[in-house]
């Protein structure tokens, strides 16, 4: 993957971001295998949902969904083709509120969400047993990494190796990005789709829980994580949370074996902000591809698929 080649046909990072996104999972190869789905009680009283695939005997992936995602996304459904192909068992847990289903607590999920990260692992863990690996896409990247610098040397006690893949490790220069032009136009208004309807659907839950007029005329994700995300998981505003979930600052503090996949035409986690080997631990490696997009890196004949990432992936964290 690290020297991952576009399919001429495919150029910049929109579309190879766009089409695996839209075409991928219809044209893989094979089809996604069936999940199981179980409901966990959260220590603080609250649920989430944990969607489990077939396999087993040769390991486990654990799969953290990026912002909006769930085990329908098309790199979820990739990564568990890719895993039963293997014969290792997959588990994605979902963040609150992803699972199709408003969660009760007067929360949902952010960046930095690592102690919700370590307890899901933890669990994981004891029930699957044997090898566990661990993947976060996007958000979920940038999270699963900010448990894992965190926990530091016990980390390696519950997984083997971890990978985060198109994480914004630096959350304030990904924010700017995303704000921006076609990308304001496209990414933002996607997301503000969805996150702004479960928003609203909290304040009925929890009335007063926020500003709810200010969230209704967010514009962009500074505006909306300042009067939604931010102030709910113990932020004073955008800029602290986006400072202290960043995952970028930490990357020395790691301690178990980590692939960190970025590409570099990735539309709104800018090349610029991406980390360079003198600022990651001995056992980090970096994969930054010219090409790819952001979750796409499509690959092969048309009308090409994502195969390749959860293969490229996968490969790396089992020889670990």
């Amino acid at each position: 993957m690290h020297r991952f080649r576009a399919p001429g046909w495919l150029p910049g990072g929109n579309l190879q971001t766009i089409w695996p996104a839209l075409a991928s999972s219809r044209h893989a190869g094979r089809p996604a295998p069936p999940l199981r789905r179980e409901r966990w009680t959260t220590p603080d009283g609250d649920f989430v949902d944990v969607d489990f695939g077939p396999g087993g005997g040769a390991g486990a992936l654990v799969l953290f969904h990026g912002l909006e995602g769930s085990s329908a996304s098309h790199y979820a459904r990739a990564f568990a083709a890719s895993a039963a192909q293997r014969g290792v068992a997959f588990a994605l847990p979902h963040f609150r509120g992803c699972s199709g289903e408003l969660n009760l607590a007067p929360r949902a999920y952010h960046s930095g969400d690592h102690e919700e990260i370590g307890w899901m692992l933890a669990r994981l863990r004891q029930r699957l047993g044997g090898p566990l690996w661990a993947v976060g896409v996007s958000m979920g990247g940038n999270a699963l990494l900010r448990w894992a610098e965190e926990a530091g040397e016990s980390a390696a006690g519950i997984v083997r190796a971890v990978a985060s893949v198109s994480a914004p490790l630096d959350l304030a220069a990904a924010g700017r990005a995303i704000g921006r032009g076609f990308n304001r136009l496209v990414y933002t208004r996607m997301f503000l789709a969805t996150m702004k309807p479960k928003a609203l659907a909290k304040w009925q839950q929890h009335p007063g829980l926020f500003d709810r007029e200010r969230m209704l005329a967010a514009r962009d994700l500074y505006q909306f994580d300042d009067v939604f995300t931010a102030p709910l998981h113990g932020f004073s505003g955008t800029d602290d949370y986006w400072a202290r979930a960043s995952a970028a600052p930490h990357l020395k503090r790691l301690r178990v074996p980590t692939l960190v996949l970025n590409a570099r035409n990735d539309p709104f986690v800018p090349a610029q902000s991406l980390p360079r080997e003198a600022d990651v631990a001995a056992c980090v490696t970096l994969w930054q591809p010219p090409h790819g997009g952001h979750v796409g890196f499509p690959a092969g004949r048309f009308p090409g698929h994502v195969q390749a990432l959860p293969a490229a992936v996968l490969d790396w964290l089992t020889t670990h």
